[in-house]
């Protein structure tokens, strides 16, 4: 069986992603994806966590983003009871954490009933976004201290801070702060140990609340060899006993289960035999006196989900 864990739409994500998100929807499932996580971007809360394609008209930006939230929302459920004999749609979304003070926000926003989980990404060091483009990288890297060592150390400190206060079941894109790197492919173990040392700190507290890391295939859609985590923080994943789940990060159509097939053959490169997703009970819809449901988690065979991504090409 395929499925995402992490997906967006330009309904619900205009500037960076496309197509409607019922369009999306009915994409996947004509590729046999059996398992559809929804989990556009959290709305933020202050003018300087806007994004470059939000500053044209900065208030009429923020004030869009909770209300598009709720649409969300709304959308997301009528599309998970429209199509449920066809798909499993899981309703999330993902966490921005640009200071501490988004713990409560986050907390709020996934105490909704239709919410069954949040992705904990972090985008940013500091409040610099660092995957927007090189001239924010340039910046963020100056911020913390002028080196990449040192955006690095300040980059899993900040995810470190956020995993503590949050706890999420699915940690997205572990390492995005090498996406820009002036070598994304660094093994950091030898060339950083403080760094080092704090990714394996990171690793060490998702594993011991039983949180998911997601092999998220978008890195190599974006010109990295090898998909999230890269291999030095994955093998150390996998030796303290970590589940992967998985992710294509898709903004559209043309983005859904992009590249799976390499991130299968990293899987099983790395000895994953299985994946996790989760299976809401009962699904569609909210449980009894519109309390969350159930969720139970999932192992599905890396096989089973070749056995659909080979009919693809």
């Amino acid at each position: 069986m395929a499925f995402t864990m992490h997906s967006h739409s330009g309904q619900f994500c205009p500037g960076h992603a496309k197509d409607q998100l019922e369009d999306i929807v009915k994409h996947a499932i004509s590729l046999g994806f059996t398992t559809m996580g929804l989990t556009e971007h959290m709305p933020r809360d202050s003018l300087e966590d806007l994004y470059p394609e939000e500053l044209d008209d900065p208030q009429a930006s923020l004030a869009a983003l909770f209300p598009r939230h709720s649409a969300y929302l709304l959308e997301a459920q009528r599309l998970q009871a429209k199509y449920a004999s066809q798909i499993h749609i899981l309703i999330g979304f993902e966490g921005e954490f640009p200071r501490a003070s988004y713990t409560s926000l986050i907390t709020r926003l996934a105490s909704s009933p239709s919410v069954d989980y949040f992705i904990g990404s972090l985008h940013h060091i500091g409040t610099t976004p660092i995957d927007y483009d090189a001239s924010y990288y340039a910046r963020a890297v100056a911020l913390a201290g002028g080196t990449e060592e040192a955006a690095y150390a300040a980059y899993y400190d900040q995810q470190h801070a956020l995993l503590t206060a949050l706890r999420p079941r699915v940690v997205g894109h572990f390492d995005l702060v090498r996406l820009l790197s002036a070598d994304p492919a660094r093994d950091v173990r030898a060339a950083w140990p403080g760094v080092w040392a704090r990714v394996r700190r990171n690793l060490a507290l998702v594993a011991s609340y039983g949180g998911w890391l997601e092999c998220n295939s978008s890195a190599l859609r974006k010109g990295l060899a090898e998909p999230y985590p890269g291999r030095a923080i994955a093998e150390e994943w996998v030796r303290l006993g970590g589940r992967f789940t998985l992710s294509d990060d898709s903004h559209g159509i043309a983005q859904v289960g992009t590249n799976y097939a390499r991130a299968l053959d990293y899987l099983a490169s790395l000895g994953v035999a299985s994946v996790w997703t989760l299976e809401r009970d009962p699904h569609p819809g909210v449980g009894e006196s519109g309390q969350k449901v159930r969720l139970v988690e999932k192992e599905v065979s890396i096989e089973s989900v070749r056995d659909v991504v080979s009919k693809w090409s």
